[in-house]
């Protein structure tokens, strides 16, 4: 272990590895999780491959989203006992849409010391090749799998001045693109696929663009999909964008609900959203 890594005792390691390309492991990574006493991993078979790749012989054990309540206690007593853990994930850097954090947080409660061993991550390696601003950007991982909840979702983020940053897979861009235009409109997206791996690629242009690419080539493997901010003019309400975020939520809320979720996202008057919403259900000749 060099000086910056030392496996102290009672150490917890947040330890980023490869998105795709295994030659993306650091030194310090390497060293790291040679060092500790514990590797705590999304999948153990899939860290497998990458440790044994490095020489990495050091006891495995899962730790995920289905098992976290039984396991964090175990990881939490080896901490206690003094033995120094590494926690890592599937791909990239952990905490990012799993549910390492709680484990953060419980180490730390528990008066354990916490470090960071950094390196790639699909967010940040997204919006480095995507082309668009970089400046602000919101991550909002998966959406719902269902296209009422996604819209409802879209909506709130309608008026973010940011870059969003969304995960979806192969199965599913289709949909949240359809979506994305219905909410949103004719915004930049970038879809960015198989980072770091042979078959890089990076599908640029509008929702309705997209849909086109995709039905003549579709996109294997998962994706993180850039969704431009708003134009500047679009601070400003506009009719028909209103409109269309009152009928999207009102396709999975009552009346009110549907014109708070637009109030909160727009900033405009509830009760005068309320209004419209009342006026929409009446044409479209729903209760």
């Amino acid at each position: 272990m060099s000086d910056q890594t030392p496996a102290l005792p009672a150490t917890l390691f947040v330890v980023a590895t490869p998105i795709g390309h295994l030659d993306d492991m650091t030194y310090r990574a390497v060293e790291t999780l040679k060092a500790v006493d514990l590797v705590a991993c999304e999948d153990t078979r899939t860290s497998g491959v990458l440790l044994s790749h490095y020489g990495i012989g050091t006891r495995r054990v899962a730790y995920h989203e289905h098992n976290a309540e039984r396991q964090r206690p175990m990881l939490l007593a080896a901490l206690a006992e003094g033995r120094s853990v590494a926690l890592i994930s599937d791909a990239g850097t952990p905490l990012i849409s799993d549910p390492g954090y709680q484990l953060v947080r419980a180490a730390r409660a528990q008066g354990n010391r916490v470090v960071t061993v950094p390196g790639p991550s699909s967010v940040i390696a997204a919006l480095s090749v995507g082309g668009l601003p970089t400046d602000r950007f919101l991550f909002a991982g998966f959406l719902s799998p269902k296209s009422a909840a996604r819209r409802r979702a879209l909506s709130e983020l309608a008026n973010v001045r940011a870059t969003l940053v969304l995960f979806e897979s192969p199965q599913r861009i289709g949909g949240l693109l359809e979506d994305i235009a219905a909410v949103l409109g004719a915004r930049e997206v970038s879809l960015c696929r198989e980072l770091t791996k042979r078959f890089e690629e990076v599908r640029g242009g509008t929702p309705a663009e997209l849909l086109a690419t995709l039905e003549a080539q579709p996109a294997r493997g998962e994706l993180v999909v850039l969704i431009g901010p708003p134009e500047a003019e679009a601070a400003q309400a506009d009719p028909a964008q209103v409109e269309a975020l009152l009928r999207a939520a009102l396709k999975a809320h009552s009346t009110k609900d549907a014109a708070r979720a637009v109030a909160e996202a727009t900033g405009l008057p509830r009760q005068e959203l309320y209004a419209q919403a009342l006026a929409l259900r009446g044409n479209d000749g729903t209760a």
